[in-house]
């Protein structure tokens, strides 16, 4: 990967690009062994602030999320975050499937009236690391909830109301 390749992560609910992550983190692996996850952390800003901005008030968030790329990175266990608003991502190299299971969530999103980030990943090194074997797959929050098929709207759309629905709201 270029050094100057972006990598777009989730940070404070938010995608954020970062230039040169994925070769930063590759080349941190090794010298980061037996070091605490606080000194990860600073050692992965550190590293990014040479080529990103990152506002002040916001360290605290990216340390979190470096972190947590950084275990991603290596296999590592991660520990359970609250969600931040609604993550649909779609795992697939871009088929017709692929492309109608997004089109799906779609329409059900913007029927619903709901906001959404919605990420589609494409890219084969990306999606070896969710270890799926099939696609199009579709995760909610970063739960795997469909695998190898394009679900009926209606199981979609129950998906979507157990994973955002702070007001007790009837969709």
């Amino acid at each position: 990967m270029a050094k100057d390749e972006v990598k777009q992560i989730l940070i404070d609910g938010q995608l954020v690009g970062i230039i040169g992550l994925s070769d930063i983190i590759k080349n941190m692996i090794k010298s980061q062994k037996g070091k605490s996850d606080e000194e990860i952390k600073i050692n992965l800003l550190n590293e990014i602030i040479v080529n990103n901005y990152v506002p002040q008030a916001a360290k605290d968030s990216y340390r979190k999320a470096l972190l947590r790329e950084f275990k991603i990175a290596q296999g590592l266990p991660l520990v359970e975050e609250p969600s931040q608003g609604l993550n649909i991502t779609f795992l697939g190299i871009g088929c017709h499937r692929c492309n109608e299971l997004e089109n799906d969530v779609r329409d059900l999103i913007s029927e619903m009236k709901i906001a959404a980030n919605l990420n589609h990943i494409t890219d084969l090194k990306e999606l070896a690391k969710y270890g799926l074997l099939d696609s199009p797959a579709l995760l909610i929050n970063n739960k795997v909830l469909s695998v190898g098929e394009v679900p009926p709207k209606s199981k979609i759309r129950q998906w979507i109301i157990e994973a955002y629905n702070p007001t007790g709201k009837q969709y």
